[in-house]
């Protein structure tokens, strides 16, 4: 319509067709602007709507229709090139809905195979997925092989291998082979739903400064309105006081914040990493001392028997008791004995008794028997002889980690445990000096001079051996009280309290269920490199937020001094250069979505 007022007044002189035509397009233009500051009012809320609507009644009523038309024209175009920008800053969390599987292959009770939808499956069901497919639960395979892309989960789009005993997550896709598997989480309880859920949050939470620019831009536009009517009253130029209304639009304001959020959010979502929203965002931006536990993080958590020592008589009753005691436990140690011990048999074990961050005693065929570390041996006053003193000491300067079996108050079996440090670590932490982490810490369960070790050849700053769970909280506690911003990177099961305690808990997950929901950022397949491009991204999201409040405040500050001082500037010059404002702010924003951290 304003194209057609144009060529009517350009081509056949005519105003009253130019006129009218304006007229109409202002009247269609301001209708849905009008609605929604009429909403806005009734909450008792001036928003941006409420100065357009205003301004474009004022031009009405000074009879620029001109000014009219193309202000709700480039404020309805803004709006929708907007919406369309925001949604593109969406894709990483519409690229895991659309990755979430609808159907399953259900095993029927006459053991046929039947497509159900993934909701009528439930935990303990047999299921079978074929090539090219999703898995559609989390579960265990029971039978078949194939790789699965894991990619949805983990960020890492390598195939992973998977037989009879491995886990599959849903939402993974079976590049080639045929499993079948059981059920074990089902619907939203599934790695992959509890993903979506954390990210769809992190998108929506809001962070102090979202919160402080939603309060301001409430106080600020009635500012706006009550200078344009002062302006008003005072000069009597009522064209003047309307634009000022429409330069006052804080509009670039308050979405520059959340779009720099919400793409640095998904651009983490491709890459493996949650972040669980923009207030964690905002203080992982600003960390200073990063804290490590040791294995299963500075280490890839598969440790082996480097070295057994056998001390007295009955070497084999005391390897049948350990075994019997080991297989008791969940931890990655008692797996790395259990398999340097091979078919060793087992005995039944009563009157376990778990001491953290030392070890366990239990009877096992009427002997009292320990399996834990030399904090162990002393509780249960265990007499080291110098030979086995002088074995602790060599293996530990190796860099093991030591497991002592004693029976019945008797040393029996010592055994150096060393798990190899990942790939790459060290030029990792490195770049996360360059990013300004000051301080690098260990704290480790290990001994001192197997955690030395790990310090020197990876350039810590300093590390601690031998803490239980309770030390290595106190020792963060201590830290914060002093003034550091700290985060600690664990493996989410042993040391959640110090996850839950520092300012950022850092998991490297693997999808488990505690290093979800315990700590503030997951690297979902435990890659350490992540952990750089997370903190990178932090600061990333942070200095593109300090950037688009520059962007949005600099063009008002400059189109309120220009209607001021000089006559370039009218309602719809101005309405352009703030639609303009608001697409920089949004474009700046996207510019995350292909954020790398620079090597």
């Amino acid at each position: 319509m304003i194209a057609v007022a144009i060529l009517s007044l350009l081509l056949l002189d005519n105003h009253v067709v130019h006129d009218w035509t304006l007229i109409t397009a202002g009247i269609v233009g301001v209708a849905p602007i009008a609605l929604q500051a009429y909403q806005a009012l009734r909450v008792k809320v001036v928003s941006i709507d409420v100065l357009v609507t205003v301004a474009v009644v004022g031009a009405f009523f000074i009879h620029n229709y001109e000014e009219a038309a193309v202000v709700t024209f480039l404020f309805l175009f803004g709006a929708f090139l907007e919406q369309r920008t925001l949604n593109k800053t969406r894709a990483a969390i519409k690229e895991l809905l659309d990755m979430a599987p609808e159907t399953a292959l259900k095993q029927m009770a006459d053991g046929t195979f039947t497509e159900v939808e993934v909701d009528e499956v439930d935990v303990g069901d047999v299921l079978l997925v074929k090539t090219g497919a999703k898995v559609p639960v989390d579960g265990t395979v029971l039978s078949g092989q194939g790789s699965v892309n894991e990619a949805s989960i983990t960020g890492e789009s390598l195939p992973v291998s998977k037989e009879a005993g491995s886990y599959v997550y849903a939402g993974t896709i079976l590049d080639n082979g045929t499993l079948q598997i059981r059920a074990e989480r089902v619907g939203e309880d599934t790695t992959f739903g509890k993903i979506i859920a954390l990210v769809e949050e992190a998108q929506d939470s809001k962070s102090k400064a979202e919160r402080f620019i939603d309060r301001f831009a409430k106080y600020y536009t009635p500012v706006v309105l009550i200078m344009g009517i002062a302006v008003w009253l005072i000069s009597r130029d009522l064209e003047l006081a309307i634009t000022i209304l429409v330069l006052g639009c804080p509009g670039a304001l308050v979405i520059g914040v959340p779009v720099s959020y919400v793409a640095g959010i998904g651009n983490g979502a491709r890459h493996g990493i949650l972040l669980k929203g923009s207030e964690v965002i905002s203080d992982f931006s600003r960390l200073d001392t990063i804290v490590f536990d040791k294995t299963g993080t500075l280490t890839l958590g598969n440790p082996s028997v480097e070295e057994i020592v056998y001390y007295g008589d009955n070497i084999d009753a005391a390897k049948v008791c350990l075994a019997s005691v080991e297989r008791e436990s969940d931890h990655p140690l008692a797996k790395a004995v259990l398999a340097a011990l091979e078919d060793t048999s087992s005995a039944p074990v009563s009157d376990t008794a778990v001491f953290k961050g030392e070890g366990i005693t239990a009877l096992v065929m009427g002997h009292r028997v320990a399996v834990g570390n030399v904090a162990l041996m002393k509780r249960e006053q265990v007499r080291l002889t110098d030979q086995a003193r002088a074995d602790i000491q060599r293996l530990a300067e190796q860099g093991n980690s030591l497991i002592l079996t004693a029976v019945d108050g008797e040393l029996k079996i010592l055994m150096g445990v060393r798990d190899p440090i990942r790939p790459g670590v060290k030029a990792n932490l490195q770049q996360l000096k360059k990013l300004g982490v000051r301080h690098l810490i260990i704290l480790s369960g290990d001994n001192q001079s197997t955690v030395d070790l790990v310090s020197r050849e990876l350039g810590f700053t300093a590390a601690y051996g031998s803490m239980l769970p309770e030390d290595k909280a106190a020792f963060i506690q201590k830290l914060m009280t002093d003034g550091h911003r700290v985060a600690f990177v664990g493996d989410g099961v042993n040391d959640s309290p110090s996850l839950a305690l520092a300012h950022i808990g850092i998991a490297m997950g693997g999808g488990t269920d505690v290093a979800i929901e315990t700590s503030d950022v997951v690297l979902m397949n435990s890659d350490f490199s992540r952990l750089p491009h997370a903190l990178g991204l932090a600061k990333a999201i942070t200095r593109n937020m300090q950037q688009n409040i520059a962007i949005a405040v600099g063009v008002v500050i400059i189109l309120l001094i220009s209607v001021l001082f000089s006559d370039w500037i009218n309602m719809s010059i101005g309405m352009l250069v703030h639609e303009g404002s608001i697409l920089a702010v949004i474009l700046n924003g996207m510019r995350l979505l292909r954020y790398r951290l620079r090597s």
